[in-house]
């Protein structure tokens, strides 16, 4: 059997006015995240792993910010697509591993949901999804709570 491994990375700024998404969820706040798409960190940051794993390049490539198609996508979207590109090559999801850096609102209640949502859209269990939560102690852009940012390993076998 064939193991790869792939990192990602993504980030996005906190803005008025907007829904915060993560990791598929809705999460109640005053502010959200501003993007091309519905700037999901969490998911981005997957994907970009994923599709690094898989020597697929990344995020931008497939799901370009220029594009009109994906404008206000749901990144649930993307994440599906990604697992699909995965699959056409021969790859499956073996686990993921992913931190999501964030002042507030406090996430590790919603990480289970979060788990479970993005378990059906790339069909398979909620165990291979580590979501981890922390904060950076009120240092940086993160602590003056002006972005969220998310970091993501994922192993993909053959």
């Amino acid at each position: 059997m064939g193991i790869r491994v792939g990192f990602g990375f993504d980030v996005h700024q906190l803005v008025a006015d907007r829904e915060l998404w993560l990791g598929g969820l809705l999460i109640p706040f005053e502010k959200g995240l501003l993007g091309h798409s519905d700037a999901d960190v969490l998911i981005h940051a997957i994907c970009d792993a994923l599709l690094g794993a898989a020597n697929m390049r990344d995020i931008g490539y497939h799901f370009p910010d220029t594009s009109a198609d994906t404008l206000n996508i749901d990144s649930k979207i993307i994440l599906r697509k990604t697992v699909e590109l995965l699959r056409k090559t021969g790859f499956e999801v073996g686990n993921i591993d992913a931190t999501v850096c964030a002042e507030r609102p406090k996430l590790n209640p919603h990480i289970p949901q979060m788990q479970q949502c993005m378990a059906e859209v790339m069909g398979i269990s909620a165990s291979q999804i580590s979501i981890k939560a922390t904060t950076t102690e009120r240092l940086g852009f993160t602590g003056r709570e002006e972005g969220i940012s998310a970091y993501a390993v994922a192993l993909i076998h053959t």
